[in-house]
């Protein structure tokens, strides 16, 4: 079961938990005259998050299909949403337009500019290019400025089942992630390049008050504090170890 909560204004939630990984992967819609969701799941997820999807919305006027870059939680059911939705466009960076997506998509790529703002409706969501933050070249998120939510795809990943949302600490969560991901084959999960802290800075300049957490709990609250906090933490275990 894909569980829906309202993180902000219009903006949905979609959590679907899998034991086996002991992982939540989130996907985030945002309800308005041009729907948006970003993250698609993985592939195997798609009935799932479809049903979702369906308890808020017709699922075929679904509009955009967001994500930070090419990889199958972010964007492994694209072909079946852009088969089910037919004005359903992909939204990524222009690097992952010209190296990945269009190539896969059913239809071409929209690929956004670093500071470009796409209005669905009620809300703007202002692209910013973001490489190897959390992961990959081609990486990029959306800031929702109108009700201030960050999409951050990977960064904060926390594990187990979690609360929909918190005010709690989640880069200590994160920390233990990262630790624990050490010890296995998923060892430089994320990188630490010379661009990594000043990306987070700019981030945290934004004031996001709610973070949109692809694994985990979103968080409400002081999220530049967050992103400060998030830096730091990477640095000490990601490079200074």
């Amino acid at each position: 079961m894909t569980e829906i909560s309202e993180i902000a204004p219009e903006l949905f939630r979609l959590s679907t938990y899998i034991p086996k990984m002991d992982l939540q992967f989130n996907q985030f819609l945002a309800r308005d005259e041009e729907p948006l969701l970003f993250h698609t799941g993985l592939k195997k997820l798609f009935p799932a998050v479809h049903e979702a999807v369906g308890r808020l919305m017709n699922p075929s006027q679904l509009r955009w299909i967001g994500f930070s870059h090419f990889e199958a939680d972010e964007c492994g059911a694209l072909d079946e949403w852009q088969r089910l939705a037919p004005n359903a466009t992909a939204l990524c960076s222009q690097v992952a337009k010209l190296v990945s997506v269009d190539d896969v998509a059913a239809r071409p790529a929209k690929g956004l500019l670093d500071g470009e703002v796409l209005v669905t409706g009620q809300h703007r969501f202002r692209f910013l290019q973001t490489p190897h933050v959390p992961h990959a070249w081609d990486a990029g998120l959306l800031f929702e400025e109108s009700e201030g939510t960050l999409l951050c795809s990977d960064l904060f990943h926390q594990a187990g089942s979690l609360e929909p949302i918190t005010e709690s600490d989640v880069v200590g969560r994160a920390r233990q992630v990262l630790i624990d991901y050490q010890e296995g084959p998923f060892d430089h999960y994320l990188p630490y390049t010379k661009h990594t802290e000043k990306t987070l800075e700019r981030l945290g300049k934004l004031k996001p008050r709610t973070l949109a957490i692809m694994h985990g709990s979103a968080f409400a609250g002081d999220g530049e504090r967050a992103l400060k906090d998030l830096a730091r933490m990477l640095r000490d275990v990601l490079y200074e170890t």
